[in-house]
């Protein structure tokens, strides 16, 4: 059986709306890559340069806190 190409009355290639057969869909494999208990932040730009990984942003705020008196 051919399959036919079905186009909206203004000739485009997009419809507005489509049936997705989701039975066949996959679970995202990148979905639970974070570690338990822990927190995404994003930095801005200017900090990002200076701090390259997560361990040096833990070590600066550790030094910060140590800093302030309790």
């Amino acid at each position: 059986m051919k399959k036919t190409q079905i186009y909206n009355s203004e000739g485009d290639e997009l419809l507005s709306e489509y049936d997705f057969d989701y039975s066949k869909a996959k679970p995202n494999r990148f979905a639970n890559q974070t570690k338990p208990n822990s927190l995404v932040i994003t930095l801005d730009p200017d900090l990002a340069e200076v701090f390259k990984t997560s361990e040096a942003v833990n070590h600066a705020l550790r030094s910060l806190l140590s800093a302030i008196p309790k």
